[in-house]
């Protein structure tokens, strides 16, 4: 599948505030410094779609982007969203401000009918975080977990991502079954294969 159009439909803090649950959405979530808005604009072949931004912890909200994706020229036209959640786990972000993501995420996560899969993305060259695992179990507990993007896959040799992986898929206690998808926003790669796996859960 290729993403032929997309656009920010909706941002949103509070429920009444989301778009129409009526198309399948797949959210994607991850530290405030993974690379989130990167990895989003080279999958859906944007240069600025989603905002890069210089600050870590600027995503204070839930971003809608309203996309249609298509597997061949003629094929008809695939309708879904791709939704940014907020960033986690900015040292200068206050605990006022951290529950009141906390109370974002969790309405999002418990009521969305349209959500099929959230994927999450870590740093492969670090050790997933202690939230990054408080954040995965969460997507367990809403059966939302099993994929992993892990991003600036350009910064570590072939051997060192093999090692990471392995270090990935054990912190996060990930099963044999679940995919974790090097990418890289810099060099462009990995974005098929996240595509592809986006696809299938269009079906």
């Amino acid at each position: 599948m290729r993403i032929i159009n997309s656009e920010l439909e909706t941002v949103a803090v509070k429920p009444s505030q989301y778009p129409p649950d009526t198309v399948p959405e797949v959210a994607f979530a991850g530290r405030s410094n993974v690379g989130k808005s990167s990895l989003l604009n080279l999958i859906t072949g944007r240069k600025s779609l989603a905002r890069v931004s210089g600050s870590p912890g600027k995503t204070r909200t839930i971003n809608f982007y309203r996309c249609e994706g298509r597997d061949e020229k003629d094929a008809p036209a695939l309708q879904f969203r791709i939704v940014d959640l907020p960033g986690y786990g900015f040292a200068r972000v206050s605990r006022a401000e951290t529950e009141k993501w906390g109370d974002m995420m969790e309405s999002y996560l418990e009521n969305r009918q349209g959500l099929r899969k959230v994927i999450l993305l870590v740093d492969i060259r670090h050790k997933p975080s202690a939230q990054d695992v408080q954040m995965y179990e969460y997507l367990k507990y809403y059966h939302l977990d099993g994929i992993v993007a892990a991003t600036k896959a350009d910064k570590v040799s072939n051997n060192e991502r093999a090692k990471n992986i392995r270090e990935i898929r054990q912190t996060l206690g990930m099963s044999k079954d679940d995919k974790v998808i090097p990418v890289s926003a810099l060099k462009k790669t990995g974005d098929g294969e996240l595509l592809g796996i986006i696809r299938s859960l269009l079906d």
